[in-house]
């Protein structure tokens, strides 16, 4: 049946719904995507998300100094970027490798084949040869 965006509605209080408009606003997002990025969140954890102010999490950062395994990095979009586009280069150039590879294989067989090669320094000029 495909994928089907359904609508969810619901009440909030005057000031939490300001909050809201906040935060949308402090990063540039529509209201309703704050919403969606929550209800994706809490979908991808399985309920496991609870929502604290942004001064209480780093309180808890500080708190557990465990590293969380496995270990995270942020990486930048543009470092990715760039190792995907020398990762198909380097498959290009692995293309043209087994190309050079067969080209060189066929003159080798080319030059040990049963057909006999003279040199013209070598022919004497005393016999008649015809070249074909």
């Amino acid at each position: 049946m495909g994928n089907k965006n359904k609508t969810i509605s619901f009440r909030v209080s005057e000031d939490a719904f300001e909050a809201l408009q906040d935060i949308a606003e402090e990063r540039d997002i529509s209201l309703s995507a704050v919403f969606r990025d929550y209800v994706d969140m809490l979908v991808e954890h399985d309920g496991q998300v609870s929502v604290v102010p942004e001064s209480e999490l780093e309180d808890r950062k500080r708190e557990s100094e465990e590293p969380s395994f496995p270990p995270t990095v942020e990486v930048p979009k543009s470092f990715v970027r760039e190792h995907e586009r020398l990762e198909l280069e380097a498959e290009h150039l692995r293309e043209q490798l087994e190309e050079h590879k067969a080209y060189v294989a066929d003159l080798r067989e080319r030059l040990d084949s049963d057909d006999e090669v003279l040199l013209l320094d070598d022919l004497d000029d005393d016999e008649p040869y015809q070249l074909r």
